[in-house]
């Protein structure tokens, strides 16, 4: 049975958990993310090992806001400025990392993708914490999203998780992914917010 951290529950638990390496399954527009904090090798690794993913490939990260991702060592590129305006939104972009910014979550890049969520209790619990978190989808590599705690339970039963709030996720496309070149605004993936 998968640890469950309520919203309204002592934030000391959740700051903890992260602490002791442990991964979080945090609600997000469509389905649960596995979060760790993005400054954390070891939390990184973590997630790598749950979902058997790639080591090299970095992991999404949400912030409260603009600014808390600025603080991460997201540069303020022209794609960041114009997801800011819709933002929160399922608008993830892959912005520069500031020279010299360290963030294990970008796998060793020099890029980092983020996105302030439309999930309000998520936003919530980012500013509460003081930093943002990765948000990878909760699910082995090449398995589909994960939107229930029946299905958290298989992927993470042994991994020591805590799962935040515990309701169903509402499923559906994915956040949509842009970036930005000297050609301008690229599409990478298309999902659920409409550009």
């Amino acid at each position: 049975m998968l640890d469950t951290w309520p919203w309204d529950g002592d934030l000391e638990v959740v700051k903890r958990a992260l602490a002791d390496g442990r991964v979080l399954a945090v609600p997000t527009e469509s389905s649960y993310g596995l979060a760790v904090d993005p400054r954390s090798a070891a939390g990184v690794d973590a997630i790598y090992r749950i979902k058997e993913r790639e080591r090299g490939k970095p992991l999404p990260v949400v912030a409260a806001s603009l600014t808390q991702a600025v603080e991460l060592g997201v540069e303020p590129n022209e794609a960041v400025r114009m997801a800011a305006v819709h933002w929160p939104a399922p608008l993830t972009v892959v912005a520069p990392l500031a020279p010299g910014a360290s963030v294990p979550a970008a796998a060793g890049g020099e890029s980092l993708a983020v996105r302030v969520p439309a999930h309000e209790r998520l936003r919530g619990l980012l500013r509460e914490l003081g930093h943002p978190l990765t948000a990878t989808s909760a699910n082995r590599s090449g398995e589909p999203p994960i939107c229930e705690l029946s299905a958290l339970e298989a992927i993470l039963g042994d991994a020591g998780a805590l799962v935040v709030g515990g309701e169903i996720t509402p499923g559906g496309p994915a956040s949509t992914v842009v970036s930005w070149s000297s050609a301008g605004l690229r599409v990478l993936r298309r999902g659920r917010f409409e550009l």
